[in-house]
């Protein structure tokens, strides 16, 4: 039986990455004969595609809190590659992703070509990436961030690089932070974080062999970027994420 379910999971989840993946071709194919693809159109494209594959992984999904209508810079803890398409199913969105996310295997093609922006850790390209930013949420589109820098095992937050919130600034756009948390049994799932050395492809078929877990997602009050610093930004977003998972006593981690 466990064998059989992993087997219809997968094959749920390769039919929606075919789909993605000739959704991906076509806009590709589109750009090589001069055919440009909006960036408002990729956004609702991919959110299309992420709300599928979304409901193809073995997780229920509970949304706590109100879906923002105006442009945002969202503000996520970060703890598996899942939350890149639970989080992107909610409406149409723009991502920011480390540079090493491009390498994987079909997902990291399909977020290139769907316009998401990378960036390298210690490479001094966050002045650029800050003004792309800047201009998604300009042209009012949802934006997407984690910034912790990488992904944890959900028991402690890091601190959020405040850099990633000059944008927020520049642009006048509100933070919305949003606090995710992964449940199983009523217990944080140990079997969801993706972190170290793990690799995707052995993480997905855990999370396939395992019986469904729960999502909370926490959509909190959004923070006015007027008159406020970026520093001030990502503390007051880090310490909401931090109360709304962790109570009157967060676990902080500084950022490496």
């Amino acid at each position: 039986m466990r064998r059989l379910r992993r087997h219809l999971r997968l094959a749920r989840i390769a039919t929606v990455l075919l789909a993605g993946l000739v959704l991906a071709s076509a806009i590709e194919l589109g750009r090589r004969i001069g055919v440009q693809t909006s960036m408002a159109r990729k956004q609702r494209l991919t959110c299309w595609f992420l709300v599928r594959l979304a409901r193809a992984l073995p997780l229920r999904v509970r949304i706590i809190g109100d879906r923002p209508r105006e442009p945002m810079l969202w503000v996520a803890n970060h703890i598996s590659w899942s939350d890149i398409p639970l989080l992107g199913a909610l409406l149409p969105i723009s991502f920011l992703a480390k540079a090493e996310v491009r390498q994987w295997p079909v997902l990291g093609w399909l977020a290139q070509q769907v316009g998401t922006l990378f960036i390298r850790r210690g490479a001094g390209d966050a002045g650029r990436v800050s003004r792309e930013l800047a201009g998604h949420l300009h042209h009012g589109r949802h934006l997407l961030i984690f910034p912790e820098g990488t992904s944890t095992d959900g028991s402690t937050l890091r601190t959020f690089h405040s850099r990633l919130f000059a944008c927020a600034v520049e642009s006048g756009c509100p933070v919305q932070p949003v606090a995710i948390r992964y449940l199983r049994d009523g217990q944080a799932d140990p079997l969801a974080p993706f972190i170290g050395d793990d690799e995707l492809p052995a993480h997905l078929l855990r999370l396939l062999d395992a019986e469904v877990a729960q999502v909370e997602i926490h959509l909190l009050p959004p923070i006015s970027s007027h008159d406020r610093s970026p520093r001030e930004l990502a503390r007051q977003a880090q310490e909401a994420i931090a109360l709304t998972l962790f109570g009157d006593t967060p676990q902080l981690q500084r950022a490496a």
